[in-house]
């Protein structure tokens, strides 16, 4: 007969016996395990599986969605879209370097160079060579450290600067071409904005709290970096998944005056997962092959009403990098329409700022609350039109002049002006209009409506305009030479071999 099994009693130890130093405690440990192995689990014991797991069927959004993905690091690329992607990169650039000079941008700079990793890549404006990681992270806050990047209204969402930080990032890690970087910023514009507008754009944001921006930027960066990385549809699949999981964003950023968390929300967290993905993904890691299917998906958490369609329409047909605006003034978006129409109104009648009695801006509601009376001058509406009204024209400098908000001049104007929310305005969101009223002491009433801002795909710049732009923001920083070289590098994109020859024109020395 089998012996009766018998309980294993732990025996107290007396006071008097050995001290249970590390040591002990450590052989008593193997002794207990070498005793029980036997009824431990055998998985414990085995290799781990090297085979990814197989998840559910693909549907046919992914499909098409990781198939297009794949394929965009060698498709051409209409003549036109590489022109609109140049603009984009361009304004990009000169945001990142503007923002250099910006508090949030010095403590990007500062946070990359204390936690620089392997140097592979670039941090504009400084000499710091760190990881892709870092660099993108730095470079997005740089790009969103204040109000000057662009902006893709349908979707609530800025593109450009988690987009081409990522692209830059990940195009250093790996070496590519000018051609292959201008496909890859292509493609981080075209997947994520129809994100944005897929959850449903400023409703959705308004509705959940959650930030489109902060979603939208993070799966562009990740189809950017994993563009730049060539990785096949499989890859891309993973990819949108890992970047899915690290989709997130509240709109609790408004709360905070200095910009710096909204610049990580906006840029830095965004590029820098969107990197991460990519180069984990790269790296041989599995994931779920269909995020966006299923009960247990992106879709069931975030928007369930959602179609995802809206993934893929126009894909290949309509460039969504077409309908990003470029902004012509440094300022907030609610204030792009305003300073419009004062500029309009200056050019079309002679009138002096004694000369002003009252001046009226009506904005769409919620527009209207962003840019009321804020502390910081690039988002305080009633400043910046008193700047432009006395300075006739307004320049990143003055945008952002601090001590302009203290300007006897400046507040004698500012004073004039009151600022209204419309509600008619605000049913036509996401289009950002204004209407500006303008009294004069003799009762003359001057009106000017902004319908299509300049820069918007309705009102576009012309290349000249962004060249200027550009160099309003590049110049103070990197000097006239500089900023030369770097305008006509992003204008032959096409001809580097390898973007380091770009990136380079970035650092300083």
């Amino acid at each position: 007969m089998d012996a009766p099994h018998r309980s294993f009693v732990p025996m107290a130890v007396p006071n008097s016996g050995p001290e249970l130093t590390r040591r002990n405690l450590l052989a008593k440990g193997t002794w207990v395990l070498a005793g029980t192995a036997l009824h431990l689990p055998s998985y414990l014991f085995s290799e781990p599986q090297q085979t990814p797991s197989v998840s559910a069927p693909i549907g046919p959004v992914m499909q098409s969605l990781s198939t297009y993905m794949a394929s965009a690091a060698t498709r051409p690329l209409p003549p036109a879209i590489i022109e609109q992607a140049k603009d984009h990169i361009l304004d990009t650039f000169a945001a990142m370097i503007s923002g250099s000079q910006l508090p949030p941008g010095r403590a990007a700079i500062a946070f990359a160079e204390s936690y620089s990793g392997k140097p592979v890549a670039s941090v504009a404006t400084s000499n710091i060579l760190c990881g892709p990681l870092e660099a993108a992270l730095a470079n997005g806050v740089l790009a969103h450290s204040d109000e000057t990047d662009d902006s893709h209204s349908p979707s609530q969402s800025h593109p450009g600067c988690a987009v081409i930080p990522a692209a830059l990032a990940a195009g250093e890690q790996f070496s590519i071409s000018g051609h292959h970087f201008l496909r890859a910023v292509t493609l981080g514009y075209d997947i994520g904005p129809r994100f944005g507008v897929t959850l449903g754009g400023v409703d959705y944001q308004t509705e959940t709290h959650r930030d489109p921006h902060a979603t939208s930027e993070g799966f562009g960066a990740a189809a950017a970096a994993g563009c730049a990385a060539a990785l096949d549809a499989r890859q891309m699949r993973f990819l949108l998944d890992y970047a899915a999981q690290q989709s997130s964003g509240f709109t609790a950023w408004q709360r905070d005056t200095l910009h710096f968390e909204k610049a990580f929300v906006f840029a830095g967290m965004p590029a820098r997962n969107g990197v991460a993905s990519a180069l984990l993904v790269q790296a041989g890691w599995s994931g779920v092959d269909d995020v966006f299917s299923g009960p247990e998906s992106f879709f069931a958490a975030y928007a369930p009403h959602a179609n995802a369609k809206g993934l893929v329409d126009g894909l290949g047909e309509c460039y969504e990098i077409t309908r990003t605006n470029i902004k012509k003034w440094c300022v907030g978006s609610p204030i792009q329409a305003p300073l419009d129409a004062v500029q309009l109104l200056l050019n079309q009648h002679s009138f002096t700022p004694d000369q002003l009695r009252h001046v009226t801006v009506r904005v769409a509601t919620r527009e209207a609350s962003i840019v009321d009376n804020r502390p910081l001058p690039d988002i305080c509406l009633q400043h910046l039109v008193a700047v432009m009204l006395v300075e006739r024209t307004l320049t990143f400098r003055s945008a952002h002049d601090t001590a302009l908000m203290k300007d006897p001049a400046i507040l004698r104007q500012r004073a004039k002006v009151t600022l209204l929310g419309d509600e008619e305005l605000e049913k036509r969101l996401p289009a950002r209009e204004a209407t500006v009223e303008i009294l004069l002491n003799d009762g003359t009433v001057l009106t000017q409506h902004v319908d299509a801002v300049r820069g918007t795909a309705e009102n576009p710049m012309s290349r000249e305009e962004v060249i200027a732009k550009s160099r309003d923001l590049i110049e103070p920083v990197l000097g006239a030479a500089s900023s030369k070289l770097l305008i006509s590098a992003v204008l032959q994109l096409e001809q580097l071999t390898d973007i380091h020859h770009l990136s380079r024109l970035l650092r300083t020395s």
